[in-house]
């Protein structure tokens, strides 16, 4: 579609954003934009690029990203086709995957073309993972990096028509088409647009086109005005409160100049038999917003001429015969009472229960606020009461649409859709009773609901005489699905100064609502994965019995606060229905930590033999700290295990050159004890970072348990004992020699009575 005027192009970007593999929406990242109006072209240049340890990420793998586009609401999307809760209508949306054309950058493009002016959502993914369970910092991880930038360009100064009245146009033969809008306020029931004394070379060689909200398409509704006489295009329902854009397009390869005349009547449904006054009304009369361009009816790229209303412009009355079923009923507004965030129940005034008429319907209308209500769900809920039926086969249809109430002239048609407006149906009767309706993600604006009874008959549906039905209507806002169910959680999520809510569901459930239980979690296998990962627990049982025996009170201690938490921590941190929390979940989680890292403190300085207090509270100290700064970062948890470890290095190694031979001694603790403790503590540690999934989780962590108690046991050492035979010699008076026993048997494995002095001291 080329387009005569001057244009202006905005240019909009976001900040770069880390992508996620798809597990649920709550794992998409979400941009946010604003059209618009009178926009004929938008851009969406996608740039994603890689990044691996600050530079570039040549050597990441290609993942292909998928890119969703929807005006006023954010995408309702499944990429992994599960199923929908009940009663769920989930809108369409565009859809876009990228691939790599380079190693480390791509671009891709979405362009449309008269886009509808408003927000925008994109939401962008990563294919879905094995779910593997990477420690933090353990390797540079490939980041998946997407940024969207917005080109629009959009329409100056086009024209409006004001109903019932004239504009006069020359569409000079460099001029293609001729652009202008209309404001249709509300209670309108039909919009006609007629081009009058058209004169041209070849009769009247024109194209007449009408949209909504946006400049006309290709596909939009067009009407050939050399075929047609006279020239019409009427619009029936239309959208309340919106622009309808009118084009005039030439034909191709026509000469000369072509004159003509456009005039726009409005049919106001409250008055049937009155179409909008000819005379010019207020913006304030109109609902009309007060910048509505300008108010000539120009052609697109031609300079306005002198200011001179009536020479182009002036009121002419067009007999219109309205059309059957233009007549509209009030609409009964509700209020508003919002409790929390996506949290907002919709009263009607004098309800909740509602009486529908058999010869009329009842309209009422819920007003979403822009952007704060777009990112909840909005639930419908019909209840029929019916003792009110009197015995009749009575069928109460509900009509749910947006920006406009579905007022047929049919009252026995059933469908809520037109050419042109899509709707929601509900339907309750004496058999079905209640009827429910949830639309995740609804557009904002004016959402309006017809109620109507009808009569089932031999030959379908007609209306009912005598009978009033009474419904009980409940409308609400609320954060997601049924709140996400037993085995979901819904989260609340921001992305810049947009708020929206999203379920993450747990124990294999799937879905919206965490309803599809396609790949779920059986409750045997729960119980099953909870006892697992609380009873490996157990097995510092004999740590702590080995810690007693050689009088290592402070360790067993420590190893005993350990399996305790432990146990604790992991039956409160279960996905499913197997979950039982003694204390707050973060406090669980902190305590497991900070006892599994203080096992391994207080086992490394035992073996270490080195006895002052003023150890232990310094690693307590430093892993408390840590832990507070980041309870998953590598570092964080490494730095003070090494630190361990090395004061454990510097006491054997002083022992070693004191001793002039190997510390520990005895090639049996060497081979019984620590060689296998530290095979078994290093197949442990490979487990937990390159082996564990969130698949294999319950029993790949419980074998960890068990693999880290039974290290503790075979590293701790044994008891120190003390030399009975052999008591301090009494040390010489003056300048002299005192010969020291060394009264602590480093390995427990050599009888005190054979002990040896092995050492001199000074004095």
């Amino acid at each position: 579609m080329e387009w005569d005027g001057l244009f202006v192009t905005d240019y909009f970007t976001r900040t770069p954003r880390k992508l996620s593999p798809f597990r649920s929406f709550a794992s998409i990242e979400l941009f946010h934009f604003h059209i618009p109006e009178d926009t004929v072209i938008a851009v969406w240049n996608l740039i994603t690029f890689k990044e691996q340890g600050g530079t570039f990420g040549d050597q990441c793998p290609d993942r292909s990203i998928t890119v969703y586009f929807r005006s006023g609401a954010p995408s309702v999307i499944n990429p992994l086709h599960t199923h929908f809760p009940r009663d769920t209508a989930v809108p369409g949306s565009f859809a876009l995957t990228l691939t790599w054309t380079l190693p480390n950058r791509t671009t891709g493009v979405f362009n449309v073309t008269s886009p509808l002016p408003g927000d925008w959502f994109l939401a962008a993914h990563l294919p879905k993972d094995e779910g593997k369970i990477s420690v933090k910092g353990l390797y540079e991880e490939c980041q998946y990096l997407f940024q969207p930038q917005l080109i629009v360009q959009r329409l100056v100064n086009i024209a409006v028509l004001y109903p019932g009245h004239v504009t006069e146009q020359s569409m000079a033969p460099h001029n293609r088409s001729c652009l202008y809008k209309v404001f249709v306020p509300s209670y309108t029931s039909r919009v006609l647009v007629e081009v009058l004394r058209c004169r041209g070379a070849e009769g009247c060689p024109l194209w007449l086109r009408v949209r909504a909200k946006a400049p006309p398409l290709h596909n939009s509704t067009v009407l050939d005005c050399r075929e047609h006489t006279p020239c019409q295009l009427a619009q029936d329902l239309p959208f309340w409160q919106h622009w309808y854009y009118v084009l005039v397009e030439k034909h191709p390869g026509v000469p000369g100049t072509v004159s003509f005349q456009v005039t726009v009547q409005l049919t106001d449904c409250s008055r049937p038999s009155l179409a909008r006054p000819p005379f010019l009304p207020s913006s304030a009369s109109m609902n009309m917003p007060h910048s509505f361009g300008s108010a000539g009816g120009l052609g697109l790229g031609d300079s306005p001429p002198p200011t001179s209303p009536n020479s182009t412009k002036h009121p002419v009355p067009i007999p219109v015969a309205p059309p059957t079923g233009d007549r509209c009923w009030p609409v009964r507004p509700t209020l508003r009472n919002e409790l929390d965030t996506f949290s907002v129940h919709f009263y009607i005034f004098f309800g909740p229960n509602v009486s529908v008429p058999p010869d009329r319907p009842a309209v009422f209308v819920i007003n979403l606020l822009p952007v704060l209500d777009s990112g909840g769900v909005l639930n419908l809920e019909l209840r029929l009461n019916v003792s009110s039926l009197r015995g009749e086969n009575v069928t109460v249809f509900g009509c749910l649409n947006h920006e406009v109430p579905l007022t047929s002239g049919d009252n026995a048609s059933v469908t809520c859709e037109t050419e042109s407006l899509a709707g929601f149906l509900l339907s309750v009767n004496a058999t079905a009773s209640l009827s429910r309706l949830r639309i995740p993600y609804p557009q904002t604006g004016s959402w309006y609901l017809s109620l109507r009874s009808l009569c089932a008959t031999e030959h379908g549906f007609e209306p009912c005489t005598n009978v009033t039905a009474e419904v009980y209507l409940r409308a609400y806002l609320s954060p997601c699905i049924n709140d996400c169910g037993i085995y979901g959680q819904c989260k609340l999520l921001r992305t810049n100064n947009y708020l929206y809510a999203a379920c993450e569901c747990k124990a294999g459930w799937n879905g919206w609502g965490c309803t599809d239980n396609a790949e779920a979690f059986s409750y045997g296998f729960q119980l099953l994965s909870t006892l697992l990962l609380c009873l490996s627990n157990v097995m510092f049982v004999p740590p702590v019995a080995i810690a007693v025996r050689s009088h290592y009170l402070m360790e067993a201690a420590v190893y005993i606060f350990t399996m305790f938490f432990s146990t604790f921590y992991h039956a409160c941190d279960q996905p499913g229905i197997v979950v039982f929390c003694i204390m707050d979940y973060d406090v669980l989680q902190f305590c497991d930590f900070l006892g599994s890292l203080m096992s391994v403190w207080v086992t490394v300085i035992a073996m270490a033999r080195l006895q002052p207090v003023v150890l232990y509270l310094l690693g307590a100290m430093l892993l408390a700290m840590a832990l507070q700064m980041d309870r998953h970062g590598l570092w964080n948890l490494l730095g003070p295990s090494l630190f361990a470890l090395g004061i454990m290095a510097v006491a054997w190694t002083a022992r070693t050159i004191r001793r002039r031979h190997c510390y520990p001694p005895t090639w049996k603790r060497w081979v019984f004890y620590l060689c296998p403790g530290a095979l078994i503590a290093a197949a442990a540690v490979l487990l937990y970072a390159f082996v564990e999934t969130e698949e294999n989780y319950f029993y790949i962590h419980s074998i960890w348990h068990l693999l880290i108690a039974g290290s503790v046991g075979f590293l701790l050492p044994p008891r120190a004992k003390t030399s009975r035979r052999l008591g301090p010699l009494p040390r010489r008076k003056g300048c002299g020699y005192q010969l020291c026993v060394n009264e602590q048997e480093e390995l427990g494995l050599v009888d005190p009575a054979v002990a040896s002095i092995n050492s001199i001291c000074t004095s």
